[in-house]
Formats: structure tokens, sequence, C-alpha cells
């Protein structure tokens, strides 16, 4: 008898026992494990060996049914490697080279296989998917909710943004991606009781950093953010109720089978692969061919300075011949043109801009039945017939593309309808820029004739608060390490004015950070279409070292590096624009940075134009030979920058 259980207890725990698989890295040093533990889908990441995710929930709750437990891990893995390069000429780096370890793992329920988990691995980023199968003659079902979770290691500190209410701020447009990050926070905190806005970033004490985002979103899906638990828990959340004014729902639909947006996971020792990561890109597609070869570049932008006054005929005529002046490729035509100039007058300007070489962007407001913010046009994107009628008109005299403003929400119908415009304006060969709008997720790949997006705490809140200005450094030091790493940012900055209205007069919000520091700020921010915060007066009223810098700046990038920094505090970091390389850097610290930095890009005795400030913020530009060791000794003020250019 006592053998009979004992055989019997055996056989018991044999068969509750825990799947556990692993993937790595091509270079070996990233190590994902799955496991099917007591019923529960999970997985954790290691660097090295020491824990950057620890044991972490996996799993989908439907309205079919709980597939979050009483799992079971398959013990089939099909892996492959993935070697592909492509090219993309809107991000960070223009050719890329993605090389990753893909493991798919099957989890079934009562021996019915429900999903697959596809794990990417390369090696500084772990990116993960669900494919949902169909169920007997169930073809679709509503997820209401992700058990997907990250559990951050013990003394992990948080980089974070807080997710706001719905309907809320300026005329119930939230939420809009444009509230302030708090910088080395403690965890266990949920923001202001909603969560955090993609991507968020963690510090694993002295052993590295973690950028959590996730990306391939498009209208088969919400978006998403991350909710803050106890214990170092964070788990995806859907929209909130109140989004869209309550239209919608915040649960997505997925047609069977169905695949989810990708979750995304950079780690490193430093902050170097979070800065330069690609993963946002490399793991979607092209949604469809572009029409045209889409133009991207510089232009200029009347309202960061004049506000709503200035969307005036006349001085759109003067801000065309400042793009001209400068170099530059368009004029962005804000809000109320429609009444303050006129449609008839547009083609006017349009026509006066390409005899100029200056194409305009036009600004329009989104919204019907989901905010109340005034400005005009209004009722147009948000109708399919109103909005194609629109762009064959702009597609007829010229227009370069559209900024489509006041989008707060992540619904899955916000999402259709940013993919709505998107796929409509590239029939008319129009660029899109969003404002008042989502994270941007992999789009520039996903949609070939979207530019930029604004998700952030833009330039004009610099206009509008002078505590935005007096922050203004801080923010920049976290941009690089934080929103800009995943997608394009539409800041709209570098102002070389001193005070932020028409005349440059000591009155409203008083610029606090330097000429140079503008100048960096070009280059940090990456964008591929920049409507830069300058005015027609910096051509006699700025240093003519940085209005001629200001003509020459790119905006499209070949290759990006990490030098230096640390989020809030300070940061440097050098972009390639063909074979010419820019180094910038800004602080936020009240001590000087004093740095010694080495540049590989620039050969022993190669002489570089140093760009810098002294401790009164007053800039200066000098010649400097780059010594044998290829290094520099730099020293940026608080709230000043620093840039090298061959």
């Amino acid at each position: 008898m006592k053998y009979f259980l004992v055989i019997a207890a055996l056989f018991v725990c044999s068969a509750i026992k825990a799947e556990e698989k692993q993937v790595t890295s091509p270079n070996g040093k990233i190590t994902v494990t799955i496991s099917d533990k007591d019923g529960q889908p999970s997985y954790s990441i290691t660097h090295n060996g020491t824990p950057f995710i620890t044991s972490s929930p996996l799993g989908l709750v439907t309205n079919i049914g709980d597939f979050s437990k009483e799992m079971s891990l398959g013990q089939e893995v099909r892996s492959s490697v993935i070697d592909e390069t492509y090219t993309l000429p809107n991000i960070k780096q223009s050719n890329v080279h993605y090389v990753a370890t893909e493991a798919v793992y099957q989890f079934s329920k009562q021996e019915k296989v429900i999903y697959d988990v596809i794990f990417r691995v390369t090696d500084r980023d772990v990116a993960f998917r669900y494919k949902m199968y169909p169920q007997k003659n169930t073809l679709s079902c509503v997820i209401k909710q992700e058990a997907t979770g990250f559990v951050l290691p013990d003394g992990s500190t948080t980089f974070l943004c807080p997710q706001s209410k719905p309907m809320g701020g300026f005329a119930r447009t939230s939420p809009s991606y444009e509230t302030p990050y708090r910088a080395d926070d403690s965890m266990g905190k949920n923001g202001w009781g909603e969560g955090y806005t993609f991507p968020c970033l963690f510090r694993n004490g002295d052993k590295g950093w973690i950028l959590i985002s996730e990306t391939g979103v498009d209208s088969k899906y919400c978006g998403s953010r991350l909710l803050g638990h106890e214990n170092g828990l964070y788990t995806i959340g859907f929209p909130q109720e109140g989004e869209m004014n309550g239209n919608g729902t915040t649960s997505p639909g997925l047609a069977l089978p169905g695949e989810t947006p990708w979750r995304t996971i950079t780690l490193g020792e430093t902050l170097a692969p979070i800065v330069e990561t690609t993963v946002a890109f490399d793991v979607v597609k092209p949604l469809y061919a572009a029409s045209r070869k889409y133009e991207y570049g510089r232009g200029s932008w009347s309202w960061i300075i004049g506000m709503d006054g200035s969307t005036k005929y006349e001085e759109q005529l003067r801000y065309i011949d400042f793009s001209a002046a400068m170099g530059y490729q368009s004029l962005l035509v804000d809000a109320l043109w429609d009444t303050q100039i006129g449609y008839d007058k547009i083609e006017k300007l349009a026509k006066y801009g390409t005899e100029k070489g200056v194409a305009l962007y036009l600004w329009y407001n989104s919204n019907g039945y989901w905010n109340d913010a005034p400005q005009t046009p209004r009722g147009i994107m948000d109708n399919t017939i109103a909005r194609r009628k629109e762009m064959k008109w702009m597609q007829s005299i010229g227009i370069r593309g559209i900024k489509v403003d006041f989008l707060g929400g992540d619904k899955q119908v916000t999402m259709q309808m940013y993919e709505d415009i998107l796929a409509d304006a590239n029939e008319y060969g129009l660029l899109v820029i969003f404002h008042g709008c989502t994270l941007p997720r992999g789009w520039e790949r996903m949609y070939p004739n979207y530019a930029s997006s604004e998700a952030v705490l833009a330039s004009e809140n610099l206009h509008f608060s002078q505590g935005s200005c007096d922050n203004e450094a801080f923010n920049a030091c976290l941009h690089p390490f934080i929103r800009n790493t995943v997608g394009s940012m539409d800041f709209g900055g570098s102002a070389l004015n001193k005070y932020y209205n028409a005349t440059n007069a000591p009155r409203g919000s008083r610029r606090i950070t330097s000429d140079v520091f503008a100048l960096a700020t070009a280059v940090m921010f990456q964008s591929p279409v920049q409507h830069f915060a300058l005015a027609p007066n910096n051509l006699t009223d700025a240093p003519e070292w940085a209005i001629g810098f200001m003509k020459e700046v790119p905006t499209t990038w070949d290759e990006v590096r990490f030098i230096d920094g640390y989020p809030g505090k300070y940061a440097v970091m050098a972009r390639r624009h063909g074979d010419k390389w820019y180094i910038a850097g800004v602080s936020a610290q009240k001590e000087t940075v004093k740095l010694k930095i080495t540049l590989p890009m620039f050969a022993p005795g190669n002489q570089v134009r140093v760009f810098s400030d002294n401790e009164e913020l007053q800039g200066s530009v000098k010649p400097v030979k780059v010594n044998k060791k290829q290094e520099l000794q730099l020293t940026i003020p608080c709230n000043g920058g620093i840039l090298i250019v061959e």
C-alpha cells in the first residue's frame, strides 16, 4: 500500500511539474526564461546572469475565456534566426541590420491550443507578442485584460511620465502624453492614479537600465499604458473608460487568428542600448507602399512666437521669406488659417512658397464628438468624405503635409482614426504630423507618410509658462533617454528669441537656456521634419554663429551614439548625417559638468568647431584640434550646451 502511494505521489508531482524553456540573444548575454509554474504563464530576463526582469506574468483574459491561469507550456519550441536589413530615412539610424533569435512558445488549456507567445531577442532588446488562435467556431474575441507584467528587481528606481485622467486639460482634450516626468523616483506608485505613458525607464540599481514600451499598434488594437503595483510589478493597462468622451470600448477586439502589438524591453549595463535601440521599427513592417517619395527637412512656424494672432496672410508671407533666407524647405501655417487667411489666400501662399522653394504644412483640428477644442478648421479630419475632399484640394495646390491636433486617447477607435488619416493622406501624397496625441508606436516604418508626433511637453509650454522655461534643461536631459528613443518627437523648439513674443521684448515667458543649448537640442531632438521656434528677427538679433548653424543643421540622421549622461542631469550624444558627425550636449545640473570624452569618429589632428558656453551662458565658437587620443575636454554649465561639428 505504501509503495502504491509513493508511486501515485511521484506521478502527481510529475504531472504538475512546471515546464521551463529558455531563449538567448545572439551574443548569449541576454537570457529569457519562459515557464508555466502553477499554471501561470510567466517569463524572466537576465543580462550577464544578473536579473533585469524577475518572474513576470503572461496571459490574456478574453470574453471567450480566462487564459492567464491553468495554462500549460508546450514541449515543442519553434525557433529561428532572423537576419535582415532595412532602410528607413526618417528614424535615428537610416540603415539597420536586425539580427534576432525568435522562439515561439505555445500555451494550451485543457489540451486546446490557445495562443503562442512569440519572443524575439537581440543583443539589447526583448520583444514579445501573443498570437491568439480560433477556438472551435469562434473566430473573434475581445481582449478584456492582458495579464502581461514586468517585475523590476528590488531597489530599482523609475523615470516615468504619469498618465492624465481623460477629458481634462485644455478643452477636455487629455490624455495627450503631455505630463511632467519624475526622475529617480521609487517603485510602488501608480502615477496620478492612472498609471504611466510609454516609454517607461527604470534603473536597475548600479547594474544597468531598462526601457519598457510597445510597438506595432494599429487599427487592430488599442494603445496601452503601464499600471504600477506593489513589489516592483507593472502591468499592461488598456485605455480609460472616459477617453473619447466615453465613446468606444476600452477593450480591443481581435479577429482570430490575430496578433497583439509587441511589448518591448531594452536593457543594458549603460544607457547606450537605450539611446541606440531601433526595436520599435525592427519588429514591424510597412502597412502600405508610399505613394511618392516624401521630402522631410527644416521649416519655420510663426505660431510658437506670435500665437493665433500671427496666422495672417502678410505674416505668413514674411515667414515664407524667412524660411527661404534660412534655406528651409517648409512653413507650418497653424490654427485658424481658414478664417484668418481663407482658402483663396492659402492658395496664393502656396504658389508664392513654391516660387521661393518653400512648401506649406496646414494645421487641422481632429475633433468631432470627443473634445471641445474650438480652433478651426474643425469637422474635416474626423469625417472620411470631408477629409478626402480636403486632401484632394491640398494636393492640387502643392501642400506638403498636415498637422492634426487634439487626438487625446488610446482606444481602438482612436487608433482607427490615426490609421484612416494616414492612409488617406498617403493617397494624396501628404505627410502627417500629429499633436495633442498619443505616442507613435513603430509608425515611421508602418506608415510611410508618417512624419512625427508631439506626445511630450513641447515648446508651446515654454510660451505659456515660465515654469516650463525654468525646467527646459531638465526635460531636455530626459527626452534622449526616454520619449525620443522610440519615435520621432515634434518638439518645435530651438528658439533664439530671449522672450516668447513677436517683438522679442521683455514680457511673457523668458528663455533661460543658452543659444548653444538651442543649437544642441536641434541635434539631440530627433524628427525628420523640424519646424523650429525661430523668428525673422533672429536674422539680425541672434549671434551670427548661431543663426549660421541653424541654417546647416540636418533633420535626418544615419547613425546615433550615446556618449555620456544621466536622465534629468545631463546628456551628450552623437549623430551622423552622411559622413559628418555632430556631437551635442546639454546640462540641467547646478554645478558645471566637466567631461573628458573620447570621440573615435574624429581622426587625430582633425580640426573641429566647438560651440560652448561660459558660466554666464555667453556662447562662442572656436576651432579645436583633436588630440592623438581622440579626446576632448568639455564643460557644460547649467542651462547651457555644447556642440562639436567637423
